[in-house]
């Protein structure tokens, strides 16, 4: 049966989605901005991608953004809700012409959502893509019981593009959080998925890169070690005190905008963190997107779930054996192959690319959509 005919079996199972922020939800985001009480920046502080000059000249651009434009480009991106066991997840789906085209599940990390991912979704209009919303992040609901575990979300994610939407095959992309999601699709699934595209190539344990014996993986888990203190501490926040974090981001939407906009300045592939240089590469359409999401869904605290519920040992140690691709993305420009090549033992395309940071498939959708393309021609 066909992908196209799939699809028709089972939307009864589906029900169209369309992003709309009432105006009193806007008016009162517009107001608190107005009402900011901003701070200088502090003497001697760690070295950030958030400076007071720049979070002040964020605030005032988002008090005074034509929010209603954006809902129009997202509503030219078809929307849906599905319920996949018991909980309804939001997606994108985006459809080919040629029924028989190949089909891509995209997958976002933390602190990005849906929304940075669809430009890449629009550069394949010869594939059949889903951009999909974890469970507790933008209009996807949090799972109501049980933890936020990446085997969990896997399966989720797994059932939404077979059971709901009725592919038999599919190449899986994940980003931050949802690289180990993805590579666990492929590791439990290996019969649906056609392959792997991974960006976030996986890590696997200190002992697992210790036993490799290598030079250049003992180089990089020793700048992985050294940068983990300074630029780990966010997720030990959002991981040891997630509702007091939460309380205060989801309350205040300065606090929500430099908490999340600093991510963005220290992981995209930018020359510097300069506000000029940083949305060159994530426009501050992009990010103001996001932050509204955030802000207006109240989702901020349910999207730390998976830091302080997740067990990454369930991802590290797996072995993929599907087609795999890893296309190393600058903030990570120093994984070794050998490396990848321990956990892909199908691995079809090695390759560092010259741009693009943690946030790939917004930072350069162009360029990883040619590349996904020549994989998917490869595999098939």
């Amino acid at each position: 049966m066909s992908a196209a005919a799939h699809i028709f079996v089972t939307m009864t199972e589906i029900r169209p989605f369309a992003v709309h922020v009432s105006d009193a939800v806007i008016d009162d985001l517009r107001a608190r901005l107005g009402r900011a009480r901003l701070l200088e920046d502090s003497p001697r502080r760690m070295p950030s991608g958030m400076s007071a000059a720049w979070l002040r000249e964020l605030v005032g651009a988002w008090a005074g953004w034509d929010w209603r434009e954006r809902e129009k480009w997202l509503a030219s991106f078809p929307q849906f809700i599905a319920g996949v066991d018991g909980t309804d997840i939001h997606f994108a789906h985006l459809g080919a012409a040629n029924p028989d085209a190949p089909v891509l599940l995209i997958m976002h990390g933390w602190p990005h959502t849906f929304a940075m991912q669809l430009d890449l979704a629009r550069n394949l209009p010869d594939f059949h893509v889903v951009v999909a919303s974890l469970p507790g992040f933008a209009f996807s609901q949090p799972y109501s019981d049980g933890p936020v575990t990446e085997r969990r979300l896997a399966v989720t994610m797994h059932r939404l593009m077979t059971v709901v939407l009725g592919y038999e095959r599919y190449i899986a992309y994940g980003e931050d959080l949802s690289a180990n999601v993805s590579d666990l699709i492929a590791a439990l699934y290996p019969d649906a998925v056609a392959g792997i595209v991974a960006t976030h190539a996986h890590m696997g344990t200190s002992d697992e890169r210790d036993a490799l014996d290598s030079a250049e993986v003992r180089a990089f888990s020793a700048r992985l070690d050294a940068e983990q203190g300074p630029n780990g501490a966010y997720g030990h926040v959002q991981w040891a005190r997630p509702d007091t974090l939460a309380a205060a981001l989801n309350d205040s939407p300065v606090g929500l905008l430099a908490w999340i906009a600093e991510k963005y300045a220290e992981w995209a592939d930018a020359p510097t963190n300069e506000p000029a240089e940083v949305e060159k590469v994530i426009s501050r359409d992009r990010i103001l997107t996001d932050a509204t999401i955030y802000w207006v869904t109240q989702s901020i605290a349910t999207s730390f779930r998976p830091y302080y519920e997740g067990d990454d040992d369930e991802a590290e140690s797996v072995t993929i054996d599907v087609p795999a691709a890893i296309y190393v993305q600058r903030h990570e420009h120093d994984y070794p192959e050998v490396l990848g090549r321990r956990f892909y033992t199908d691995l079809r395309v090695f390759e560092r690319l010259e741009r693009g940071g943690h946030f790939t498939a917004a930072e350069a959708p162009a360029a990883l959509a040619e590349r996904i393309r020549s994989f998917s021609a490869l595999i098939r």
